[in-house]
């Protein structure tokens, strides 16, 4: 594992020489960010999406970076305890910072960056608190791992195929996509982009079982892209982002079949939740919100579909509408940050007005 680069005010003055630039150079690029007011770069006024308690102002390109880091597609984003912000990456071409994991605070300066290892196929990111401690899971199909860290990037564990290699011909058809845990300390390993199996493993990486496979009847998976233990009920259940399929499919925590939710989603990639309210990034160009029901509170930033568009440039996006949302999280105070697979990559803010 590399070190990590901690950009506190010194040692970010340090890394920034390295880069060929000054502090000031990179205050000039990002002066007009729109996320430091409530007008983008035109003096116009920023976007708002939603209504009544779910309105929201949308800042677009939300983060400060220096130049010569160079975003690829955003897969996965995370809040700490602490207001931090994580973003992962499979870093831009021509980007000096080879790093996959992104940390910034939450006025949006680059404190820290680690993960070099995973440049390319940084793809899953899930934030798991374990006691008084806090942890990370990060899930890379094309190196076909899942490796759980602490949040300066130190490795406890990883596991590949091996760990289930009945189910597997060979290594390279494990392709994990995303990570969930359960208050237990289970942690659920969703083979999306492989087998469409659900995998088992206790906290400390030991393997358990497996359920799913690809198909699309009950207790089948076709793209099981995303998961999150729900514990909105009465007892926790596992809710599988079904992506092929179109739907969401929930699972008791032993992996049997409990229900399906169809309506109001076209291709959901993940979740999180806050204080009831299921946030959903749903690939085909918007994020939905969901009640503790999961009825439709509202879809945000509707952009239609991405096909022409998240592989042009960031100019060529409508403001306040979503290209392909695949990664979302919640921070303390309600926000939103929504994390897009486009060429350029793409943070944004949804700040919570309401």
């Amino acid at each position: 594992m590399n070190l990590s680069k901690t950009f506190a005010p010194a040692s970010r003055r340090n890394f920034l020489k390295t880069l060929g630039l000054s502090a000031t150079s990179v205050v000039a690029l990002h002066a007009s960010a729109p996320f430091v007011r409530a007008t983008d770069k035109s003096g116009k006024r920023l976007p708002v999406v939603g209504s009544g308690e779910h309105q929201y102002e949308v800042i677009h390109d939300w983060g400060r970076l220096p130049v010569s880091c160079v975003l690829g597609n955003t897969h996965g984003v995370a809040e700490d305890s602490q207001g931090r912000i994580y973003v992962k990456h499979t870093v831009g071409k021509g980007s000096v910072c080879s790093d996959a994991v992104l940390v910034f605070d939450a006025s949006g300066n680059l404190i820290t960056s680690w993960g070099e290892e995973f440049k390319g196929g940084a793809h899953g990111l899930h934030l798991a608190r374990e006691g008084a401690e806090e942890f990370l899971y990060l899930t890379d199909p094309a190196r076909h791992l899942v490796v759980k860290t602490t949040l300066d990037g130190q490795e406890l564990w990883r596991a590949d195929a091996s760990a289930c290699i009945d189910l597997y011909a060979d290594g390279t058809q494990f392709r994990p996509t995303n990570v969930a845990t359960a208050p237990d300390g289970t942690v659920f390993v969703a083979d999306g982009y492989g087998s469409g199996f659900i995998h088992r493993f206790d906290r400390n990486g030991n393997y358990q079982s497996s359920f799913g496979g690809l198909g699309s009847e009950a207790g089948m998976l076709n793209c099981p892209h995303g998961l999150m233990v729900d514990t909105r009920g009465a007892k926790p259940e596992l809710v599988v982002a079904d992506r092929g399929n179109r739907r969401l499919q929930y699972f008791d925590l032993d992996g049997r079949h409990r229900r399906f939710v169809t309506q109001e989603l076209r291709a959901p990639c993940h979740f999180a939740e806050r204080q009831g309210v299921l946030l959903i990034p749903d690939l085909e160009s918007r994020v939905t919100l969901f009640d503790r029901q999961n009825q439709l509170i509202a879809h945000l930033g509707d952009g239609g579909h991405y096909q022409g568009v998240r592989e042009k440039t960031r100019d060529r996006f409508t403001p306040g509408k979503f290209v392909a949302p695949h990664g979302a999280c919640f921070d303390h105070a309600g926000n939103i940050y929504v994390v897009e697979w486009v060429e350029v990559g793409r943070i944004t803010k949804l700040r919570k007005l309401a």
